[in-house]
């Protein structure tokens, strides 16, 4: 078992409730995208959230980004955005004929990347370096980024125009990708009531020692044999999936046990329970998830493929942990 002092765990669910309560007076929707961001801070990872234009995807990052009250920069990605845009380059400095690094917007706690697929694969990878190893290289140096770290980016249908889908290591990289759709008919209704009022700030809940340590005590919750068992099998489910390209890959399964600790930590609990994983492996696994072409006409996709392992594979451990 875990020494993780259990006063923490109480704390982690005290802080979930009060972001929630505190980003619901700038985001009127479902709370189930903004457990998942504060899962995803925690894991730590990354996150990508699809939608179609005004459902709100920005704002839910924003106000996010504001709570957690680290240092926080927005990218909008443009068709003719370059690399150097997002990491920053070395300009010569005339007067002192020295070269001096101009840091780009990537240098911050919290990166919203918004409309990340509107720009070619080019200007994408360049975010890949910095989301995998929380560094950038610029003319052959390599700069550490501030830690925590956390990119949410926004993303449009493929179906819509001017955009370009994103390369399988660039959505690897994306820990969850949440999909965002139309709100329901009351909470639209309280939009367009308040929508002339104004908005509130967001006063920061959190600070970066705090997430810091989140994070560790994250690492300390207790994840039984059986449930590691249970997600090493719903992973080769996936991959073993006759119409399957690509199934969950080891790193897909290590996202969902650590994404797994950091929700049990934000419900109160220092031990993971099937329920956690069976929560979270839709908008873990599903982005990862690469049928066969045929497969896709046939409109399966990968949020289909992870249900189908949910189904078929059975949890045969322990019922409470």
């Amino acid at each position: 078992m875990t020494d993780t002092d259990p006063s923490l765990a109480t704390e982690a669910q005290a802080v979930r409730e009060a972001l929630q309560a505190r980003i619901a007076a700038i985001y009127i929707g479902p709370a189930a995208p903004l457990d998942l961001l504060l899962v995803a801070l925690l894991s730590p990872g990354h996150v990508l959230l699809e939608g179609v234009p005004g459902v709100a995807k920005t704002t839910l990052a924003k106000a996010f980004a504001r709570a957690l009250g680290c240092d926080f920069r927005r990218i909008q990605f443009t068709p003719d955005m370059l690399p150097a845009d997002i990491t920053g380059s070395y300009i010569y400095n005339m007067r002192e004929q020295t070269f001096a690094l101009r840091r780009g917007p990537v240098f911050a706690h919290v990166v919203l990347g918004d409309e990340i697929n509107r720009a070619p694969a080019k200007t994408q990878s360049a975010l890949l370096e910095a989301m995998q190893e929380g560094q950038v290289t610029i003319e052959g140096h390599t700069l550490a980024l501030p830690d925590p770290f956390l990119v949410v980016a926004t993303q449009n249908p493929l179906e819509q125009e001017g955009v370009y889908p994103l390369p399988e290591a660039q959505v690897d990289r994306f820990l969850m990708k949440l999909q965002m759709g139309y709100p329901d008919i009351e909470a639209e209704v309280q939009m367009l009531a308040t929508h002339d009022r104004p908005r509130p700030a967001v006063e920061p809940l959190l600070d970066a020692a705090r997430i810091l340590a989140l994070r560790a005590q994250a690492d300390g919750v207790h994840v039984s044999p059986a449930l590691r068992r249970y997600i090493v099998e719903l992973a080769h489910a996936t991959r073993e999936h006759p119409a399957v390209a690509l199934g969950a890959s080891p790193r897909a399964a290590l996202g969902l046990l650590k994404a797994a600790k950091a929700r049990a930590l934000l419900h109160g609990r220092l031990f993971v329970l099937p329920d956690d994983v069976r929560a979270l492996v839709s908008p873990v696994w599903a982005h990862r998830v690469v049928v066969t072409p045929e497969a896709e006409l046939d409109g399966l996709d990968g949020a289909r493929v992870v249900r189908s392992a949910l189904d078929e594979v059975r949890y045969t451990g322990p019922a409470d942990r």
